[in-house]
């Protein structure tokens, strides 16, 4: 997702002392700002309070007792419904996949015998995310003779709420879940406005309507909710005592890897001795930890943070107004598609270094992976290839100053994201459960999930490059330029219409989850990268470029440990 440099006389400027250049790919490398510099201090000087031995000891008793929790509540479907919805909302679910999928199997075959809004549109949401598809008829009940939803439900917060995250998960061609969402936000901002709702809910609501769950970083939410879920009726001290557990132990975890992958980029830059490269380790790990914490990936984990770490460097490098010239573009891109040692003398010799450690990494990369799996890294390497002729391709353009159509503009743009070589490095290091031929497939030839991805990072980064005014103008011009030039009209109309384009894209995603339910596993890591784009794009802010505004959330994730 995108970078832009500053440029002057934008009327949506906000800021324009940031040296930070515009780039292609995902966010990972803007100019490392000295908060993010005081998360890594922070967690290397980290003293854990309690000891790991006594996390793990009591976090495996309590995870007994929730299984036994799955066991007791196989006659009752609702109960079962919020067990599933409780755990993963506090972000347990990778401990208890097969309970889950056994659970899900029985809330889609049995009928729910429901009028309760909260119910039925939890059963809908609980099924749409994980791959099932439930008619939005299951929401007729609540609608009156005129085909409406009834004004009796705005004396019910927790249903609208409910409703107003369920019907995120709608798909193309389902205009009842478009009428659903305003239904809920328009009477879900009326009771905010008259401030009466309690705690945790009035903090539910807030939260929902800046971003509703099946667009929120799922980490992100854990931690609020984890913070709020004894204030919930009925809570259940168990879940809530594990949860603290397993978050804390992963944290640890997390932490180890963050100091790994900083030493690393440390050497490897070092080495490198380039000037015009930005420091964002953090932050390429930050994408890498949305797309998968489970402890057992830490290898998936760490080899797509470097996979991220590599196509930001790419993206820094192809930039032809800062730093490099379009003949050294050329040459390094031929270089690239040769992927030999002995291609070095094709690049810029102060190039040669980033190079060579490019080539060494992914040749590490397979040695770390088991023999079945050499061919994922060889996958990666092949997107790499291609997202560097997309790179030449736009360097082109703006040395040529084309202006491209606003259809063109977002076909490169796309691709230049980098989610190709991500939904390819992603399947690395992961099981061979998971690593199917069909996932591979998926991942080779989809052009839903993986394009949508890109086209959402890419509308959301753009709009808020123009509005913090950080867009250089002898760049090649961004999704809302383009538009604007092509149609003759305001930036305000621009945008409209982009984020009518970004609601089509979300559409396409959740599709995805249905069209593609037997590589579901697979699917939905991609889809994490997406439900992640808004914690650093939402709402015009660039918090790559801007990072003070992550500083909180990065403290949360990998350096405060939650109280037991």
């Amino acid at each position: 997702m995108v970078w832009h440099k500053p440029a002057a006389g934008n009327a949506y400027s906000l800021r324009t002392t940031s040296k930070c250049k515009r780039t292609q790919s995902v966010s990972c490398h803007a100019h490392a700002t000295a908060p993010v510099q005081a998360t890594v201090e922070a967690a290397a000087s980290f003293e854990p309070s309690q000891s790991e031995q006594w996390m793990r000891e009591r976090a495996s008793k309590l995870k007994e007792d929730v299984r036994a929790l799955f066991m007791t509540s196989k006659d009752d479907i609702l109960v079962r419904m919020k067990l599933v919805d409780t755990v993963q909302h506090l972000g347990m679910d990778h401990l208890f996949k097969e309970e889950i999928e056994c659970a899900l199997k029985d809330i889609y075959e049995k009928e729910l015998a429901s009028s309760d809004l909260h119910e039925v549109a939890l059963r809908f949401h609980l099924l749409r995310e994980h791959g099932y598809f439930v008619s939005p008829d299951v929401f007729n009940k609540f609608k009156g003779d005129d085909g409406t939803f009834s004004n009796e439900l705005a004396d019910d917060p927790r249903g609208l709420l409910s409703l107003y995250n369920a019907a995120h998960l709608f798909i193309h061609g389902e205009p009842e879940l478009d009428e659903a969402i305003s239904f809920a936000r328009r009477h879900l901002e009326s009771i905010t406005q008259h401030n009466v709702l309690n705690a945790p809910l009035a903090d539910q609501v807030k939260r929902a309507l800046h971003w509703p769950r099946p667009r929120t970083h799922k980490r992100v939410e854990m931690v609020s909710y984890i913070s709020e879920y004894d204030q919930e009726d009925g809570h259940n001290p168990v879940l809530l005592e594990l949860a603290k557990l397993d978050f804390n132990i992963l944290q640890r975890v997390h932490l180890k890897e963050l100091k790994e992958i900083s030493r690393w980029w440390k050497d490897i830059s070092g080495y490198m001795g380039l000037s015009h490269i930005r420091d964002r380790v953090i932050e390429c790990y930050t994408w890498s930890y949305a797309v998968y914490h489970e402890e057992d990936l830490a290898l998936a984990r760490m080899i797509f943070a470097k996979i991220v770490v590599f196509v930001a460097l790419l993206d820094d490098t192809y930039d032809v107004h800062a730093y490099t010239s379009i003949e050294e573009c050329r040459m390094l891109n031929a270089a690239f598609q040769g992927w030999d040692d002995s291609a070095v003398s094709l690049v810029p010799e102060y190039l040669r270094k980033f190079y060579e450690v490019t080539l060494r990494s992914f040749r590490e990369f397979e040695e770390q992976v088991p023999s079945n799996q050499k061919y994922l890294v060889a996958f990666s390497k092949t997107e790499l290839q291609k997202l560097s002729s997309y790179y030449l391709e736009g360097a082109e353009w703006s040395h040529r100053k084309h202006k491209p159509s606003f259809s063109e503009q977002v076909t490169l743009s796309t691709m230049t994201t980098g989610t190709r070589p991500l939904a390819a490095g992603l399947m690395v290091g992961m099981s061979d459960a998971v690593t199917t031929k069909e996932a591979y497939v998926w991942a080779v030839a989809s052009t839903d999930a993986i394009i949508s991805c890109g086209k959402t990072g890419r509308f959301m980064n753009d709009i808020a490059g123009f509005k913090l005014g950080s867009q250089n103008k002898a760049d090649m011009a961004c999704s809302v330029e383009s538009y604007i030039n092509e149609h003759k009209v305001t930036a305000d109309v621009a945008i409209a219409k982009i984020n009518e384009l970004l609601e089509d894209e979300w559409k396409t995603t959740n599709q995805a989850r249905i069209d593609h339910h037997a590589v579901l596993p697979v699917v939905q890591r991609l889809i994490n990268i997406t439900m992640a784009i808004p914690l650093y794009y939402g709402d015009g802010n660039d918090g790559f470029t801007f990072g003070e505004s992550l500083q909180k959330v990065l403290q949360n994730l990998y350096v405060r440990p939650i109280p037991i």
